[in-house]
Formats: structure tokens, C-alpha cells, sequence
């Protein structure tokens, strides 16, 4: 099943637009270059290239990711057992590349996450490790954290393990090539299983009352030296991939809660506030949310490609707030669970990009083999939510102005143009429209009906600001 994709026209860098995306990440603080301590610790560390003893390397795993992607987290193999199914699930073994209390580790907790924009991005960890020793590539012997999941025949989890072990991933495959081969004659056994097993993931999430935003994705992309601003639908191979991202995550928060120390990602249940202005907003776009329906369910059933729906899915992002990290040892938080995933839930799968996850992983492992949590480990979790939460922020600053700037680029020359567009939200004397063509989401300066198409005109497009705005005809 191809992606549903709508591309803008494309725009040519150009030296004011090159310069005002540079500027984004150096007026938040950040730096792509590290310091000489953490290149020198890490070019150390990574020709000595750890491995652990125990020898997994019969297991065929593949990796599904991007087109291009060379920061490579996790590699599935998948087989039949039974009536049920057996999942290795293989995280990059990055703890492995960095030394407690070291150079990387330091510069790693400063920075929190990779952070992406549209000319490159800012990496948590020195590309010989994140995009070389530690990244699960086609044919690299690597070190990787194992998770060896029991499933039965409707998918759910019977037996888990954690451990280290050496692995090969056979093939790397992008998501439009594996959607692809899924959906032609003669898949590959494990894309075929995959597709099995996300499916009926998928329904244990919908069992337990989950939820997920499927808004098209806005992105923006380098295209033959151009910026281009594409809304792509995910493909159902990403949410299958996901399902078992989301498997190993509720597992990671399962061994966390029974040892009574770890972090979990957690987000409280929408207040009946936000509930209630959720619903008027759904009945006013003309597709009620029944009250004996669970949310999720609600939401899996609206049709993105109906503009009111749409506006409804957007709508829905309020009730979806909250989301942080919740560190612990020795007593749970008082709220343990995140709310869209309906379950515990702890991040463990992108340690390459994301710091948290190599705590949790070492965390985990040493849960599941009956040992202690290393003292390092447990010293690093009370700081763990507020160095997260701040990169979350950060992430976010730096794709919402590097968005803005390329949409500005793209419309610069069109000051004056009309557009058909649909109405997102509205409220205090504006509204959020979102153009057909180019893909662009942008304010509008009148309260539009929310669903409703509308004929707008471009008032205002400025490069260095990032500022778009149009008017209502």
C-alpha cells in the first residue's frame, strides 16, 4: 500500500534561507560539534569495539527504517513457535560505548536527545559510535541488548528476557520497501509475520483501550538540493514496526514496577474538562463521539481524508497532554501509566538518540537476570525526567521554527496569492488553516469554521522570522 503523500513545490536553499535555518539550533544553545574529549574518548572506545560474550548471531535479524537512516536502534527477527510466535528484539548496545561518569556520558546527559531540523541535525552521541559501532548496520557484527519475547497465539506476552548479546542484521530495509514487499506475492517469512503480529498487536491495544494521533506527518525534506514540505499518511508496515516498540517499552515499565525502581513515560487520563470540549468540538463538526465509546476507539475510526475529521483529529491532540518521565526507587509513582498506550510504559528502544533509554536498558537487564541495578544507574534517575523533559522541549522549538522557516521560503514569492485550504482550529479571533497545495499550516486572521473549506489569501511570508500568515476572503 503506497503512503499517501502530498509534496509541495519545491524551493531552492538560497543564501537567506540557509542562513536563517542555521541560526535556529545556535539561538537555542545547541552544537553539532563536540568537544575534543568526547571525539577522542569516543574514537577510543569505538576501535576497541566492545562485544559481549554470548553469541546470538544465528538469528536472522532485519532492520526497518527511513530511507537513508544510518543511526540504526533495533532489529527484529521473527518465528513461529507453536501456535504463538518468538520476537528477538535487538536494541544497540550503547552502554556498552560509554563510560559512567566519562566525557560522552556527560555531554550526553547535556544534551538529552538528537535533535533533527531540516539541514542536519544534532546529534546525541558522536557519529563514529551512533552512526558506526554501536549502530545495528547490514552485515556489522554488533553488541545488543536482546529481548527474547514468548508470544501466543493472539500475540500477547507469555515470557521476556533481557540480555547482551552479539548479533548481524542480515538486511536493512526502508518502509516503502518493506510495505511494498508485505503487500506482493511471496513476502519474506519475517515481513509476513510482522504483519501478523502488529495486526493482532494492534487489537490487544484496542482491548485495553489505546489510542494513537494519526495526523498526516509534515515533513520537511532535502530533494536534489531543494526543500520540500511533504503530509504523508505512515504506512501500516510503521505501525506494525511500532506495535513491537510498544511491546518491549510495556514490558521495560513490567520489570521496572516489579524490581520497584526505574523511570517510566507517563500521561495522565484527559480531564473531564478537556473531555467535554473535545466531544462539543467532535458533535460540532458533525461526527459525534458517542459516550459509550472508548476514545481510542473514536479516533481509529475517523477518516483523515474528510477534512471535519481531520479537524477532529487535530482537536484531539488536547486531550493527549502531559506526557513526562517518572523516575522511582523503592516506591511507584502515584500515576504509573500513559495514558494513549493504555498500559506502563518505559522508553528502552532508541538509545543511539535518546538518553534515557540507555539507563533503562542496563536497568532492565539486571532486573531480568535477578542481579542489582547498577549504583550508577539508580544515581542518574532522579535527574533523568528534568534533562528529558528539557530536550523534549528543546526538540520541539527546533522543529516547530525550522518548519515555519521553510514554509515561509516556500511562499515568499506568492504574497498576495489565493489558496483553497481547510480549517483546522479556531479561536480567539484566528484560525489554523491547512493549504492543499503547497502543505502548509499556517494562521489565519478571522475564526473560521473548524472543518470548513476556505478560500484564504497570503498576507505575509518572512524568512527570517518564520512568520506566514493569511487573510480570510
Amino acid at each position: 500500500m503506497p503512503s499517501q503523500t502530498v509534496s509541495a513545490r519545491a524551493v531552492d536553499p538560497g543564501d537567506e534561507l540557509a542562513t536563517a535555518l542555521a541560526a535556529i539550533p545556535v539561538s537555542l544553545g545547541l552544537s553539532r560539534e563536540f568537544p575534543s574529549a568526547v571525539t577522542a574518548e569516543a574514537e577510543r572506545i569505538a576501535a576497541i569495539g566492545p562485544l559481549p560474550e554470548l553469541d546470538r548471531t544465528e538469528l536472522e535479524f532485519v532492520t526497518i527504517d527511513p530511507a537513508g537512516s544510518t543511526d540504526l536502534d533495533q532489529a527484529m527477527a521473527l518465528a513461529r513457535d507453536g501456535d504463538g510466535y518468538r520476537v528477538h528484539y535487538a536494541i544497540a548496545d550503547v552502554p556498552a560505548f560509554v563510560e559512567p561518569g566519562g566525557a560522552i556520558d556527560a555531554e550526553a546527559r547535556r544534551r538529552g536527545q538528537t535533535v533533527y531540523a531540516p539541514d542536519g541535525r544534532t546529534p546525541l552521541h558522536p557519529a563514529v559510535i551512533s552512526e558506526g559501532a554501536a549502530s545495528l548496520l547490514p552485515g556489522q557484527l554488533r553488541g545488543a541488548y536482546v529481548w527474547d519475547f514468548e508470544l501466543d497465539a493472539a500475540a500477547s506476552v507469555t515470557a521476556v528476557r533481557v540480555y547482551r548479546a552479539r548479533v548481524t542484521s542480515r538486511t536493512q530495509y526502508d518502509y516503502e520497501t518493506a510495505q511494498q514487499l508485505i503487500d506482493g506475492a511471496g513476502a519474506p517469512t519475517l515481513l509476513a509475520l510482522l504483519k501478523e503480529v502488529g495486526e493482532k498487536r494492534v487489537l490487544l491495544e484496542e482491548a485495553r483501550g489505546g489510542a494513537s494521533l494519526r495526523v498526516p506527518e509534515t515533513e520537511v525534506e532535502v530533494v536534489d538540493g531543494r526543500y520540500v514540505i511533504e503530509r504523508r499518511s505512515p504506512l501500516p508496515v510503521e505501525s506494525w514496526n511500532a506495535q513491537l516498540s510498544l511491546m518491549t517499552g510495556m514490558e521495560a515499565a513490567r520489570l521496572m514496577l516489579s524490581a520497584r525502581v526505574g523511570i517510566l513515560r507517563t500521561m495522565p487520563e484527559a480531564d473531564d474538562e478537556a473531555v467535554a470540549r473535545f466531544r462539543r468540538q467532535a458533535a460540532a463538526l458533525g461526527h459525534p463521539w458517542s459516550s459509550t465509546a472508548r476514545y481510542g476507539d473514536y479516533l481509529r475510526g475517523l477518516d483523515t481524508a474528510d477534512p471535519r475529521q481531520l479537524a477532529i483529529m487535530h482537536a484531539a491532540a488536547s486531550l493527549f497532554r502531559g506526557a513526562g518521565y517518572s523516575a522511582f526507587d523503592g516506591t511507584a509513582p502515584e500515576n504509573t501509566m500513559q495514558a494513549a498506550v493504555a498500559a506502563p510504559y518505559a522508553h528502552v528502544t532508541a538509545p543511539l538518540r535518546r538518553l534515557v533509554d540507555r539507563f533503562a536498558l542496563v536497568l532492565c537487564e539486571a532486573v531480568s537476570a535477578g542481579e542489582q541495578v547498577p549504583g550508577w544507574v539508580r544515581e542518574a534517575l532522579p535527574e533523568l525526567p528534568s534533562i528529558m523533559n528539557g530536550s523534549n522541549s528543546l526538540a520541539g522549538q527546533v522543529d516547530n521554527r525550522a518548519l515555519d522557516t521553510v514554509e515561509a521560503a516556500m511562499l515568499r514569492d506568492r504574497v498576495g496569492e489565493q489558496f483553497d485550504a481547510t480549517v483546522l482550529s479556531s479561536g480567539k479571533g484566528s484560525s489554523t488553516v491547512q493549504l492543499d497545495d503547497p502543505a502548509v499550516t499556517a494562521k489565519c486572521d478571522a475564526e473560521l469554521e473548524p472543518g470548513a473549506r476556505a478560500r484564504v489569501r497570503l498576507v505575509a511570508a518572512e524568512i527570517a522570522t518564520g512568520t506566514v500568515r493569511f487573510a480570510a476572503l
